[in-house]
């Protein structure tokens, strides 16, 4: 029996399964800049209508909370509000910044 690639493993962690490498790589890039970001509002309908925009342009958006704005435990929270209400999938969460993949 064949050991599984540490990308699976990670993908498996993660929960997301079915997120090609390429979409991985190109979420963990620092060329890859945030295009969101979430300011002292909060999450309003213009920050979801503008994610729900650019996913139909494009397959990824990455979205930056500012800091200060929501707790540690919050934030994961509010990374699956966005994924769930924006038809995405979330590809990666570290710290104050998200990938959201188009589904």
């Amino acid at each position: 029996m064949e050991a599984p690639s540490i990308t699976e493993d990670r993908r498996k962690v993660s929960g997301v399964r079915d997120v090609p490498a390429h979409v991985l790589r190109q979420a963990k890039s620092r060329e890859f800049r945030a295009s969101v970001r979430i300011g002292k509002a909060g999450l309003t309908d213009t920050v979801l209508e503008e994610i729900r925009q650019q996913l139909q342009s494009r397959d990824l958006v990455k979205v930056k909370v500012n800091k200060g704005l929501f707790e540690r435990e919050q934030r994961k929270d509010v990374w699956n509000y966005l994924a769930d209400n924006t038809a995405s999938t979330l590809v990666l969460q570290r710290g104050n910044i998200g990938v959201l993949w188009r589904r």
